[in-house]
């Protein structure tokens, strides 16, 4: 099919995945970020104070979300894509009114659990569900949404912070998530159900079968993954979350950093659409074990860059990563453990990368507080991702003869 066929033909479900990863924004770690200098100030908390409630409200929100994402197992995208975008515009509203420091840790569970979690992983399982052959074309273009909102969304209220107050721009946020409700309706009114899709379009994974997601958590493949999906999810995390600090121990005003961010974001969109590409060209097999290389170069620089100019060459490699991450883990568990579960799965794989998002910032605020600095950190970070590549490398070299057509 060409490539015009192809976004003519499903728009409209390609556009209900894009809309909800665009509004997974509010419950990400780089929008919550550029309120971390207001809220630590509203509420009199420490790098480590602040990154410990982030810690106990994502750790919150990955737990749950083990039981939560096989929702789309069963459900509709339309019914439970709108009922969790009401759950994250009342989790904006909570930021936006909470009164006391012990409000905190449940703002941050509901602002990650509905949006980090549930409204990206609703639009990852559909897309994989969803498209087969075209797969890694689909979820990369459904993925720029999330990338709009990353490139759009922290500039417009940085600069928006400098005229009003913080707590009424987290009620604008919650009226842009109620204002996704009727368009995710109208975009699905035709809308493949997991039930009807799954069983006529299947495919299988390993041992050309379908695995439960308790089968799944017993092989060794998963366990040789995790350090993998911890890593990113994790120290990408910690860099945006402590992105003000950054800039601060470096010398520079916060907004020349968050100016970098639009053109990083562009570097993502292009690894993303690269990946996707050689995804449906190559397969997951293939790619995956090499992609954090990039991570090892980015935080080596952003351990020793004394100029923005040369923080955006780590901005660089780790768009290289970030943009494969969108595409090839969520594409590893339909080729490895096949479709039929494939919501229940991805959730076990959505708990562990949110409880690295959650990880991530509460290791390095405490080390902060104990005096060890980032740059002292991401030189041990770097040494982390080296370990993840050797780990993926012989995972998958044992695995890949276990795929349909390989044994």
């Amino acid at each position: 099919m060409r490539k015009g066929g192809f976004l003519v033909e499903n728009a409209r479900w390609l556009g209900a995945g894009a809309l909800l990863a665009f509004l997974s924004s509010f419950g990400q770690t780089y929008f919550i970020s550029i309120f971390a200098g207001e809220i630590r100030a509203a509420y009199g908390l420490s790098h480590g104070q602040w990154g410990g409630i982030y810690t106990l409200g994502t750790t919150a929100s990955a737990i749950v979300m083990i039981w939560a994402g096989g929702l789309t197992d069963l459900l509709r995208v339309r019914a439970l894509g709108a009922a969790v975008l009401m759950l994250l515009a009342l989790a904006c509203l909570l930021m936006a009114s909470a009164p006391a420091v012990w409000m905190l840790p449940f703002a941050i569970f509901a602002l990650r659990f509905t949006g980090q979690g549930m409204t990206s992983h609703i639009a990852m399982v559909a897309m994989s569900r969803w498209f087969i052959a075209t797969r890694g074309r689909a979820l990369s273009i459904a993925t720029l949404g999330g990338a709009a909102g990353e490139a759009l969304l922290p500039l417009t209220f940085v600069a928006l912070m400098a005229s009003y107050d913080w707590r009424m721009l987290w009620g604008v946020a919650a009226v842009i998530a109620l204002l996704g409700i009727p368009a995710l309706i109208g975009l699905l009114t035709r809308e493949r159900t997991p039930q009807s899709w799954a069983k006529s379009d299947q495919t299988v994974g390993m041992e050309g079968r379908n695995w439960t997601r308790n089968q799944a958590f017993r092989h060794w493949l998963f366990w040789f993954m995790v350090p993998a999906l911890l890593g990113p999810a994790a120290f990408n995390t910690a860099f945006f979350f402590h992105q003000v600090h950054f800039a601060a121990i470096k010398g520079w005003p916060h907004v020349d950093l968050v100016a970098l961010f639009p053109l990083y974001i562009g570097l993502v969109i292009g690894a993303m659409i690269t990946a996707g590409w050689l995804l449906d060209k190559l397969g997951t097999a293939r790619l995956i074990p090499w992609f954090q290389i990039p991570m090892i170069v980015a935080f080596s620089i952003f351990a020793h860059t004394g100029t923005p100019s040369f923080a955006f060459v780590g901005l660089v490699f780790l768009a290289l990563t970030t943009g494969a991450n969108s595409v090839l883990p969520n594409a590893f568990w339909a080729e490895f453990f096949g479709t039929r579960n494939l919501g229940a799965i991805k959730a076990m794989a959505a708990a562990v990368m949110v409880f690295g998002t959650a990880m991530g910032p509460g290791i390095t605020g405490a080390l902060i507080d104990l005096g060890i600095g980032l740059e002292a950190q991401y030189q041990i970070i770097a040494l982390y991702f080296i370990g993840t590549t050797v780990l993926m490398k012989v995972g998958i070299t044992r695995a890949r003869p276990l795929l349909p057509g390989r044994a």
